[in-house]
């Protein structure tokens, strides 16, 4: 008999764990499996890990790994993924039920017709703020042409992978973990389904347009090329304004070589904010790559939970 764990990041999620754990319990059916569900309580701050206990006191299928503080949802993946390892498959689901757990039953469908990864994505974007629709859309564009291996736009990180696709991701060393961008890097033969957008029913998402910014900023990083394609190209454009200007000059027409100065100005300083940003990360990057730290502290577990 097969073992697939169910992966569940769970961060501030107290009016939802029981709710979620009611809607996958009843997908989870195939008698050729034998099922796990693994909370990773990214250090709420309200009653999640109670109500993750509780689960587990009543029902031995639930295990939970409870981080120190909170470490972001990536870290938790790389937690849950770290501790499943042993597993023939593993499914990533949000705890807030915006994620369908009835598309398990689609994915082990594929997974038994020999796909290795079964991917996710929104039909559409309805349903989101409309300025959240128009970043994301231009980030996939943006991502994707600047990329040699490209994302489904509106992908998502509820997915089932094989234990092949585990141990790859596992092998990587980046403190950086972009997790779509990984999973789409490994390869693998993959499914993709879609659904509608869900809308949440209790709680609040704690995703805000800083943490989506930096989570894509982080993904453009590993990933793209643009973050040296764009400093050369406004470093460019400034040299070629400058011949210009100086041309221009030389031949008396001094009001458009005014113009082409502030052009110049504001070139330089949009260049200096660039290579700044650009240099704190890589040196940030750098830095947290080389102090080799955890990626996350592990506070307390379930007893049978296991971890590398």
């Amino acid at each position: 008999m097969k073992k697939l764990t169910v992966i569940v990041p769970s961060y501030n999620e107290e009016l939802n764990v029981r709710p979620f754990y009611d809607a996958v319990k009843q997908v989870l059916i195939d008698p050729e499996f034998q099922f796990e569900i693994l909370y990773i309580n990214d250090g709420s701050r309200d009653q999640t890990l109670a109500k993750i206990k509780e689960l587990s006191l009543a029902d031995k299928m639930v295990k939970y790994i409870s981080f120190s503080r909170n470490f972001g949802k990536e870290a938790a993946m790389q937690a849950g993924l770290e501790a499943s390892k042993e597993s023939d498959a593993v499914v990533i689901i949000d705890c807030d039920l915006q994620q369908p757990p009835a598309l398990i039953l689609e994915m082990i469908r594929y997974y038994k017709e020999g796909y290795k990864i079964v991917y996710t994505k929104g039909a559409s974007r309805k349903g989101e703020p409309k300025m959240r629709t128009l970043f994301a859309n231009l980030y996939y564009r943006i991502y994707n042409r600047y990329t040699d291996i490209p994302l489904d736009n509106g992908a998502k990180d509820f997915q089932l992978l094989d234990k092949d696709v585990v141990k790859a991701f596992l092998s990587l060393g980046d403190k950086y973990r972009f997790v779509k961008g990984i999973f789409s890097w490994v390869g693998f033969k993959r499914k993709c389904l879609e659904y509608e957008f869900i809308p949440r029913i209790h709680g609040k998402s704690t995703w805000s347009f800083k943490s989506l910014f930096r989570y894509g900023f982080n993904g453009m990083n590993q990933f793209s090329q643009i973050m040296m394609i764009v400093p050369t190209l406004i470093a460019l454009i400034a040299v070629v304004t400058g011949i210009i200007n100086v041309l221009l000059f030389v031949f008396g027409v001094f009001v458009l070589s005014e113009f082409l100065i502030a052009i110049e100005i504001a070139l330089a300083l949009f260049l200096m904010a660039i290579l700044g940003s650009a240099t704190f990360y890589l040196l940030y990057g750098l830095r947290k790559q080389v102090l080799d730290r955890p990626i996350y502290l592990i506070e307390e577990m379930s007893d049978d939970s296991t971890h590398a």
